[in-house]
């Protein structure tokens, strides 16, 4: 495809907001870790989120000549390739914060976890397109829970509860968009009750607390409550306009633990009040309108089904972690979309932007005026 026609059939809008939101993480970023670094090293954080972006924004830019259907063909390669990616971790990765989620290559640490959750989106959505027209059934599915159970599971012994509930929140949206039937549902979770007390015992000790600090973040206000209630604070703080960028006391002073990170937008809060966050999540619903738009408008099934499934990610992502920054969502790890430091989060989120791009751009629908 020529470059002047990609340029045509670009969605501005979608792109535009997420530009946006990137611009707006790596600004918070620069806030949140500036006092932290000896004065040389000050913006280390932003420099590297900046240069993957713009790496990234490059790739996605070139990817769009190429047909995003090819990738049904290779998917069942994928699948494996994620499966000994995840194996990997477990034989070569290095621990941090007390998981073993990362592998060394040179001076970069990626999170395989993160990048399988492309594959898992293309893999499935390929998976379930093979089996569209005999999804009629309860049982007639447990093929496609077990190819998400085998990932899910290799997930778990990391830990990282967030991911493996990623690829359970990206199976939900792929069954709702495949009309999985209301009783189906309530099979489900009677399933999901019963298994319960059995779910609870394979939960690690730290997990099982974030749980309990969830339904009461006093119980352990200098332990695994504290990044809960720091939070709360620092977004409550932020009343109206906020306190100014670079100016939130919780964050500037080390009160807020993970603020780069998993608590970003808590800094936003603080710093840009209750305008400025509102503005975010307006960003993040333009991004999740324009997602579903192009699965409605897709030419081809598969083309629905991983729209769908990247959709589905997004909203997970979004409203588990500003959930669980104030207070009404546990703590899990989810990082925010675009925001968020770390560079594995920041390619996995725009490359699936490019496939959205990729997706929009084959629509060939013809348009009167």
């Amino acid at each position: 495809m020529e470059i002047g026609r990609i340029l045509k059939r670009l969605d501005y809008v979608l792109l535009f907001a997420v530009l946006a939101l990137t611009a707006i993480g790596i600004t918070l970023i620069g806030s949140a870790t500036h006092i932290n670094l000896v004065s040389e090293d000050r913006y280390w954080y932003v420099q590297r989120q900046s240069m993957f972006a713009v790496l990234n924004l490059i790739f996605i830019f070139f990817s769009l000549r190429f047909d995003y259907r090819l990738l049904e063909d290779v998917s069942k390669r994928l699948y494996i390739f994620n499966l000994v990616m995840l194996l990997a971790v477990m034989f070569l990765g290095h621990s941090a914060l007390g998981a073993q989620r990362w592998i060394q290559i040179g001076p970069v640490s990626i999170q395989p976890s993160e990048f399988s959750k492309i594959i898992m989106i293309v893999a499935l959505s390929a998976f379930i397109n093979a089996r569209l027209d005999d999804l009629d059934s309860f049982w007639s599915w447990l093929p496609v829970f077990g190819y998400v159970l085998v990932p899910f599971l290799l997930v778990m012994k990391q830990p990282d509860l967030g991911t493996a509930l990623v690829f359970a929140a990206i199976l939900l949206g792929l069954m709702i968009i495949c009309g999985f039937k209301k009783k189906f549902f309530a099979r489900l979770f009677g399933i999901g009750v019963v298994s319960a007390p059995l779910l609870w015992m394979v939960l690690h000790d730290y997990q099982k607390m974030r749980l309990k600090v969830f339904l009461d973040p006093g119980l352990e206000p200098q332990g695994a409550g504290y990044h809960v209630i720091q939070s709360m604070i620092a977004i409550g703080s932020g009343m109206l306009s906020g306190k100014g960028l670079f100016l939130g006391t919780q964050s500037q002073l080390n009160f807020l633990p993970e603020n780069h990170t998993d608590f970003i937008f808590a800094v936003a809060g603080e710093e840009f009040g209750f305008i400025g966050t509102t503005i975010i999540l307006l960003l993040y619903l333009v991004v999740i309108y324009r997602g579903l738009n192009i699965a409605m408008n897709a030419t081809d099934d598969f083309g629905t089904l991983l729209a769908t499934g990247i959709v589905s990610m997004f909203v997970f992502h979004v409203l588990v972690n500003v959930g669980m920054t104030a207070g009404i969502m546990p703590v899990t790890g989810v990082p925010l979309p675009f925001m968020s430091y770390g560079v594995s989060s920041l390619t996995t989120n725009l490359v699936l932007i490019g496939l959205l791009l990729n997706i929009n751009m084959r629509q060939q629908k013809l348009t009167f005026k």
